[in-house]
C-alpha cells in the first residue's frame, strides 16, 4: 500500500559531483552538489541561486564538473557544510555552515589546471569535465544551469581500450541517496549535510 507523504528530500541516487569555479580573486572554489543529469555532451546542475559556486558560474561562464569515485566519500563530506561565500545566509546559518575559502586544503584534495577554463580540476578525480554555461533559468527557489561539455578528461584506467568510452565496470561512482552516502551498491556513510538538515539517516558508521 502506498502512503501519501510530503517528502522533504527527492535524492533518490544520483551521482556527487564536485563542482570547481573561478572566484572574483581568481581563486578556485570547490562544492559538492548532487543535482547533476546529463544528456549528450549537456549537463543541466540545480543549485542554490546565492551560492558561490552559482555566482562564480554566472560571472565566469564556466566550470569544472569533477565526478567523485566511492572512496572519495570521506574528503567529499568535508565539504558538505563549507561555503566559500563570506556572507551566509540565515538558512546556511541556521543548518551549520560556516565559511571557508580553501576548499582543496579543507578537503585534502589536489588542484590540476583546466586546458580551457580557469578554474582547477581535482587531480583525484578520474572523471574531470571542462564546461562552459550555456544558459540559466530559475527553478523554484534555486536555478537551474545548463553547461556544455568542452574537454573532458578520463584516466586511463576507466577507459575501453581501443574505444572512446567509460568501463562501467571499473568506473564506482559515489551517489547521493537521500542524504546518505552509497558506492558499488552499498552503504559507505553518513552525511553532515544529514544532520544539518535534521535528515533521520539510517547510516551511523561506515561498515
Amino acid at each position: 500500500m502506498h502512503a501519501i507523504v510530503p517528502l522533504k528530500v527527492h535524492y533518490y541516487g544520483t551521482p556527487v559531483v564536485l563542482v570547481s569555479s573561478t572566484n572574483p580573486d581568481g581563486t578556485t572554489n570547490l562544492a559538492p552538489m548532487s543535482s547533476a543529469w546529463w544528456l549528450g555532451d549537456s549537463a543541466m546542475l540545480g543549485l542554490g541561486t546565492s551560492s558561490r559556486t552559482t555566482q562564480n558560474i554566472l560571472r565566469t561562464g564556466s566550470c569544472v564538473l569533477n565526478l567523485a569515485p566511492s572512496h572519495l566519500v570521506d574528503h567529499v563530506d568535508r565539504l558538505a557544510l563549507l561555503t566559500g561565500e563570506p556572507v551566509l545566509t540565515p538558512h546556511k546559518r541556521e543548518t551549520g555552515y560556516r565559511y571557508e575559502p580553501r576548499k582543496f586544503e579543507a578537503a585534502g584534495l589536489s588542484r590540476q589546471p583546466s586546458d580551457l577554463i580557469s578554474a582547477d580540476r581535482v587531480a583525484e578525480c578520474p572523471i574531470q569535465l571542462e564546461c562552459e554555461l550555456v544558459t540559466s533559468h530559475d527553478f523554484g527557489t534555486a536555478r537551474a544551469l545548463h553547461v556544455r561539455v568542452l574537454r573532458s578528461h578520463v584516466d586511463e584506467s576507466l577507459i575501453l581500450p581501443g574505444t572512446s568510452y567509460v568501463d562501467p565496470l571499473a568506473w564506482d561512482p559515489l551517489i547521493m541517496k537521500f542524504c546518505d552516502f552509497f558506492g558499488d551498491g552499498r552503504p559507505l556513510a553518513p552525511s553532515r549535510l544529514a544532520e544539518g538538515w535534521a535528515m533521520p539517516g539510517r547510516l551511523t558508521t561506515a561498515p
